[in-house]
C-alpha cells in the first residue's frame, strides 16, 4: 500500500483533475479533488516538491492512486468508499464540491440536496451516506452538529462569455452551484489563460 508520494510536481490538468508526480525517475499519475489541486502550485514550469497522501484502488484491469493534501480529506474519502454504492470517482466527487469540513457539516445537517450537487452522485446515495456516516461524523466531528449551513447553497445567476463561459461549464462538471461560481469567478484575472482561470475560481471556492 502507497500511503504517500513525495517527489517533484512536473503536471497538472485541472479540467482531468489529475497531478502528475515524479517520485525516483518515475512519474506517478494520481487523480486529485479540487480541493487538493488548489493547494498545488500553480505552474510546474519549475520543479516543486510536493507530498499527497494516497489511497490505491486495486482492479482487476489495473491500480489507480488517489491522491489528497491532508490526511484529513484522505480520512474522508476512506469513510465515503466505505459507504455502500460510492466509488473513488462519486467520492472524489463529492470532496471536490465540498471540502471534509463542509461535507461534515451537510451530513450533520442531514442536507441531501446539497451531497446528491456532485456529479455521480443521487439522491439515494447521498441519503445512504448521511445514513451510514452520520455517527462517525458526529465522533470526528462533533463540530458541525452545531454548524449552519453553507451560504453558498443558495442560487443566483452566473457570468458567461468567452473563457469565463469555459470556466463556468468545467466548475460545474466539478459539482459547484451557481452562486458559488458566480462568486469565484467575478475575483478571477479575466486575461489569464483557461486553466489559470479555473484554478483562480477553485482557490477561491475553497477557501
Amino acid at each position: 500500500m502507497i500511503y504517500c508520494l513525495t517527489g517533484t510536481l512536473i503536471h497538472t490538468d485541472a479540467l482531468a483533475s489529475i497531478a502528475v508526480i515524479e517520485c525516483g525517475g518515475v512519474g506517478y499519475k494520481v487523480s486529485v479533488t479540487s480541493n487538493t489541486l488548489t493547494k498545488l502550485p500553480l505552474s510546474t514550469d519549475k520543479p516543486a516538491n510536493v507530498r499527497l497522501y494516497t489511497h490505491m484502488q486495486v482492479r482487476e484491469d489495473g491500480i489507480d492512486l488517489y491522491g489528497f493534501f491532508t490526511t484529513e480529506e484522505m480520512n474522508m474519502f476512506k469513510m465515503l468508499i466505505s459507504v455502500s454504492g460510492v466509488g473513488p470517482k462519486a467520492a472524489v466527487s463529492i470532496l471536490s464540491l465540498m471540502t471534509p469540513e463542509k461535507l461534515s457539516m451537510a451530513i450533520a445537517a442531514e442536507d441531501g440536496k446539497a451531497i446528491s450537487k456532485a456529479p455521480n452522485v443521487g439522491a439515494k446515495t447521498a441519503a445512504r451516506i448521511i445514513l451510514e456516516l452520520k455517527d462517525k461524523i458526529a465522533k470526528a466531528y462533533p463540530q458541525a452538529g452545531t454548524a449552519s449551513r453553507p451560504d453558498s447553497y443558495a442560487e443566483a445567476a452566473v457570468p458567461a462569455g468567452g473563457k469565463l463561459e469555459d470556466a463556468k461549464a468545467a466548475l460545474l462538471v466539478l459539482g459547484y452551484g451557481k452562486p458559488e461560481i458566480t462568486k469565484a469567478l467575478t475575483a478571477v484575472d479575466t486575461t489569464a489563460s483557461l486553466e489559470d482561470i479555473i484554478r483562480q475560481a477553485l482557490a477561491a471556492l475553497m477557501k
